[in-house]
């Protein structure tokens, strides 16, 4: 009876609903995030969207990276060495110097490793541009994959970047370059950019970000929040209405934040609701049969291994070599 739904589908020849399956920065648990090699093995298992972040360098070249700063968790120095600190700002680097580090394997001994085993490194990975990405999937012949492109920063260290207007200015004339505006979303945890996109760059979609637990939270119910741009929890009631009052259609939550309430609420305000990260298969049941419009994996392989079991619609594959 659980996937009843899907069966009848099938029986009856009527299409069964396609899931938006974004690999989370490339397919994190499978090769070095937000990598070619690892957007090229997302490629490869098969995805709708990939799932990336971006930075601004210093030489203004917007460059493929969640961290504002390089983490010593997954960078070596030229010589080949760990870091041993943060390294330097992203925004401090010119994109020449920023191409002399080496993000393609995790430092041993680490949570980050334990967390994904199976990644397989890939020495001499570099921190890509976002104009090379685009390459990558062109070269791949996939015209129909997306992109959903989060702008990394944070209204509590406004220092360690580009300012949101700069920012967001900077990755959509990046994104018009490329000609992809039309395959295009970009999302944020800081709406400030969001606003920005809808109003200066209409035929890109926005994604509305959000996390309500203690290691993030950008909702701030209580005390308000200065991630949200001026919407605030108390003027609202939810987070739907919060995202609907921003002028958004897209929201993302962290997947332990949803329930079928919410869920029900927000298809009442016309919004598709994702869920992000999703790594684990109970995790990732759990999701499908709440019904939401799209996951976010470190593991794309392992939501097609439960999407093939319930009778869904498959993204196609298109191996590529970086």
């Amino acid at each position: 009876m659980k996937h009843l739904a899907a069966t009848l589908a099938l029986l009856l020849g009527s299409p069964v609903a396609a899931l938006d399956l974004q690999g989370h920065r490339g397919a994190r648990g499978l090769a070095p995030e937000n990598t070619l090699a690892g957007f090229a093995t997302a490629l490869g298992t098969g995805v709708t969207t990939l799932e990336l972040d971006v930075a601004v360098t210093q030489d203004d070249v917007v460059v493929v990276s969640h961290d504002p700063a390089l983490n010593p968790l997954i960078t070596r120095d030229p010589d080949g060495r760990f870091l041993t600190a943060r390294g330097p700002l992203i925004r401090e680097l010119r994109y020449a110097e920023l191409a002399r580090y080496d993000v393609g394997r995790v430092q041993p001994g680490t949570a980050y490793a334990r967390n994904h085993p199976d990644q397989v490194p890939v020495d001499g990975a570099r921190i890509p541009r976002l104009a090379d990405l685009f390459a990558l999937v062109r070269k791949s012949g996939n015209d129909t994959v997306r992109f959903s492109v989060e702008t990394k920063l944070t209204p509590q260290a406004p220092h360690e970047t580009l300012a949101p207007e700069p920012f967001a200015r900077a990755l959509v004339a990046a994104v018009r370059t490329a000609g992809v505006a039309g395959r295009t979303t970009i999302q944020s945890f800081d709406w400030r950019t969001l606003a920005v996109v809808q109003k200066e760059a209409p035929e890109i979609g926005t994604v509305y970000l959000t996390a309500r637990q203690r290691w993030l939270d950008n909702v701030g119910a209580a005390e308000g929040s200065a991630w949200t741009n001026g919407v605030q929890f108390k003027d609202h009631g939810s987070v739907p209405k919060m995202v609907r009052a921003a002028g958004g259609r897209i929201w993302s939550s962290y997947f332990g934040d949803l329930d079928a309430v919410q869920l029900q609420e927000a298809r009442g305000l016309g919004l598709t609701v994702l869920a992000w990260t999703v790594n684990q298969p109970a995790d990732i049941a759990r999701m499908l049969d709440l019904g939401v419009d799209g996951i976010i994996s470190d593991r794309p392989d392992l939501v097609r291994a439960e999407m093939a079991r319930r009778g869904m619609p498959l993204p196609r594959q298109t191996p590529v070599v970086p």
